[in-house]
C-alpha cells in the first residue's frame, strides 16, 4: 500500500475538477466545441438547473453537423454515463475504459450534478494509488491461479527487508495464467528475485536501476563460470 495515501479512499467526490464548466440547454454545439478545445477534452456535460441531462461528444457534433443546434435539441444524441460521489476510483477508471470518456460526470445521492472528473486528473491520482512516484523497483510474476498466494508473496518480499508499495493482478484474455505486478520500495531487487526463483516463481520481467541489474547478471555469470571450471 502506498503510505502517502493510505488514509484516503479516493472516492469520486474527491476527484472532481474545479475548472471544467458544464453546458446549458441554451448553449449550442459550437460553444461546446470551443470549450472542448480550450480544455482539451472531447466530452462536456449538459446541466439544467443542477440536473444532469447528458454528455455531448465532439464527434457527435461534427458527425451530425450540430454546430448551430442548441443542446436542448441534442438530447437524443447524448449518453448519460456517470458515477456517484461515494464510488471508488476503480469504478471511475472502469467507466472511462469501457466508454472511452475524457470526462466522467459525478452526481450526488439525489442525482444532482456535482462536477466532472477528467481523465488527466484521474491518471495523476491513479499514479499516486499505484505508487508510481515512489522510488523502487517493479517485479512482474506469471503464475497459475491456484498457486497465487498474496501472503506468501508478501512474506518473500518482506523477508528481504523490503515493503510492497503497490500490487495488482491481471489476466490475459488468451491465457489461463495470471500476472502479478509488484512495486517494491527497493531499487536492488536481486535478493527478492533469487528468493522468488528459489520458490519456483516464474518472473516475466524486472524493472530496476540498470547498473544494479547489470551487477546482478555479472555476478550470476561469474558464478556460472566458476561452476563450469570445477
Amino acid at each position: 500500500m502506498n503510505r502517502k495515501i493510505k488514509n484516503k479512499e479516493l472516492l469520486a467526490s474527491e476527484l472532481i475538477s474545479d475548472v471544467i464548466p458544464s453546458l446549458r440547454l441554451t448553449d449550442n454545439g459550437q460553444k461546446a466545441l470551443n470549450w472542448m478545445e480550450i480544455f482539451r477534452i472531447s466530452h462536456l456535460p449538459v446541466v439544467d438547473n443542477h440536473i444532469y441531462t447528458g454528455l455531448i461528444a465532439d464527434k457527435t457534433i461534427y458527425d451530425l453537423n450540430l454546430n448551430e443546434e442548441l443542446m436542448e435539441n441534442c438530447r437524443d444524441h447524448m449518453l448519460t454515463p456517470h458515477v456517484h460521489a461515494n464510488q471508488h476510483i476503480y469504478e471511475v477508471v472502469s467507466l472511462v475504459s469501457e466508454l472511452k470518456l475524457s470526462v466522467v460526470p459525478v452526481l450526488d445521492s439525489d442525482h444532482q450534478y456535482m462536477g466532472v472528473i477528467t481523465v488527466n486528473d484521474l491518471a495523476q491520482k491513479f499514479a499516486d494509488l499505484v505508487a508510481v512516484k515512489e522510488p523502487g523497483g517493479v517485479l512482474v510474476l506469471d503464475l497459475n491461479p491456484y498457486d497465487y498466494s498474496l501472503s506468501e508473496i508478501a512474506r518473500i518480499v518482506e523477508g528481504n527487508d523490503a515493503k510492497i508499495l503497490s500490487f495488482y493482478v491481471s489476466k490475459a484474455h488468451n491465457s489461463q495464467q495470471i500476472t502479478v505486478t509488484l512495486k517494491v520500495n527497493q531499487m536492488d531487487l536481486s535478493g527478492i528475485i533469487q528468493t522468488f526463483v528459489r520458490y519456483n516463481y516464474s518472473i516475466r520481467s524486472v524493472f530496476m536501476d540498470e547498473s544494479v541489474l547489470k551487477h546482478m547478471y555479472d555476478d550470476r555469470f561469474e558464478m556460472l563460470m566458476k561452476y563450469l571450471n570445477i
